[in-house]
C-alpha cells in the first residue's frame, strides 16, 4: 500500500499520533489515509490524526475490536469490504444547510434560470447536478429556487441529479425530513408552501413536499470513479468537496466537470476553492466562486 506523500517515511511508524481508549500510531494513520485516498481521493495527513481518532475510536469499540491495528487489518482484507465502505462514511464531512452560500442561489435565480426555464417550457431538456449532495439540503434548495419561478417545473423535462459517495447520508436525503433548526434559512412563505410539519420517531420534523422531491433523483456516486451520465449538464454545484482532495486530484475533477457541461453552463464551487490546472482556461470566473464554461473544446469528458 503506497504512503501518501505528506508522510515522512523516515519517522517511526510506531509513533503515537493520538491516544485515548486506543493508541493511533503513525502506521495506522498511514494505512487509513492510503485507503481513503485510493477509494475516494480524500487527502489525509498527520494533522488529521485527532479527527481520524474521534471519528473511528467509538466505532472500533462498538464492533468489538481491540484497537486501530486490528481495525486496519480488517478493513484492508477482503472480509472487511463492508467495514471499509463504512469507514468512508465515518471519515467524510457532511456539513450543509439550506441555501448555504446564498449568493449562488441568487445568481442561479437571476442570471441562469430564466433562460433554462424558457428552454424547458419550449420542450427542451434541462439538467442540474448537485455533486456531493450530503443530506439533501443543497439539491432541495436548488429545487425550491426553481419552483419559486416555475411551480410546475416537474411537468417539463427539467431534472436535478443529486449524488453522494455515502449511502447512509443519501438515505437521509431521500427521506427529506429535517429538524426545525435546519429550516432557519428557509423563508416562512417557502416553508409553508413546500414543507409539512410531522413527527418521525417521536421527534418534530419538517417534511419536504413530494412536489419538490419529484424534481430530484438521488444516486450514489464516487467522484473518483467513472461517471455514468448519458447527457451533459447546464449547471453543476460541487461546493466544499474538492478542498479535501490533493492538487492533482482537484485539477482532474475540474477538467471532468468542464467535459460534462453544456456550452455556457455554470459551475458553483465552495468559498475556499478555485478552479485550477488546464480547466482554468475554459472557465470564466464571473462572480464569487461562480464560473461559466466557455464552451471551448476540452478533453475532460468521462
Amino acid at each position: 500500500m503506497s504512503m501518501p506523500a505528506a508522510f515522512d517515511s523516515k519517522l517511526s511508524p510506531d509513533e503515537c499520533l493520538a491516544s485515548g481508549e486506543y493508541p493511533l500510531t503513525r502506521r495506522d494513520l498511514v494505512e487509513i489515509a492510503a485507503m481513503i485516498y485510493a477509494d475516494a481521493g480524500i487527502y489525509l495527513n498527520e494533522s488529521k490524526a485527532s479527527l481520524v481518532y474521534s471519528r473511528l475510536s467509538k466505532h472500533i469499540r462498538n464492533i468489538g475490536l481491540k484497537g486501530f491495528r486490528e481495525y486496519c487489518q480488517l478493513v484492508s482484507s477482503p472480509a472487511g469490504a463492508a467495514e471499509r465502505r463504512d469507514m468512508l462514511s465515518h471519515l467524510t464531512t457532511n456539513f450543509t444547510r439550506f441555501f448555504r452560500e446564498n449568493h449562488h442561489f441568487e445568481h442561479l435565480k437571476s442570471d441562469v434560470l430564466p433562460e433554462l426555464l424558457a428552454r424547458a417550457k419550449n420542450g427542451g431538456r434541462v439538467r442540474i447536478w448537485s455533486a456531493a449532495c450530503s443530506d439533501g439540503q443543497e439539491p432541495y434548495s436548488i429545487a425550491l429556487t426553481v419552483l419559486s419561478m416555475l411551480p410546475n417545473a416537474a411537468d417539463y423535462d427539467f431534472r436535478i441529479l443529486a449524488t453522494d459517495i455515502d449511502p447512509k447520508i443519501l438515505a437521509l436525503a431521500r427521506a427529506g425530513a429535517y429538524d426545525a433548526t435546519a429550516l432557519e434559512t428557509v423563508s416562512p412563505a417557502m416553508r409553508k408552501q413546500w414543507f409539512t410539519e410531522t413527527s418521525v420517531n417521536g421527534r418534530q420534523k419538517w417534511q419536504v413536499d413530494d412536489r419538490v422531491k419529484k424534481l430530484i433523483t438521488f444516486n450514489e456516486l464516487n467522484l473518483m470513479a467513472q461517471w455514468p451520465f448519458k447527457g451533459q449538464f447546464d449547471v453543476i454545484f460541487c461546493r466544499n468537496v474538492v478542498i479535501y482532495f490533493d492538487e492533482p486530484t482537484q485539477m482532474k475533477i475540474w477538467s471532468r466537470f468542464a467535459g460534462m457541461l453544456n456550452p455556457k453552463g455554470h459551475l458553483y464551487i465552495g468559498h475556499s476553492e478555485r478552479v485550477s490546472g488546464d480547466a482554468k482556461s475554459v472557465f470564466d470566473n464571473i462572480g464569487i466562486t461562480t464560473y461559466r464554461y466557455t464552451g471551448k473544446p476540452h478533453g475532460g469528458r468521462s
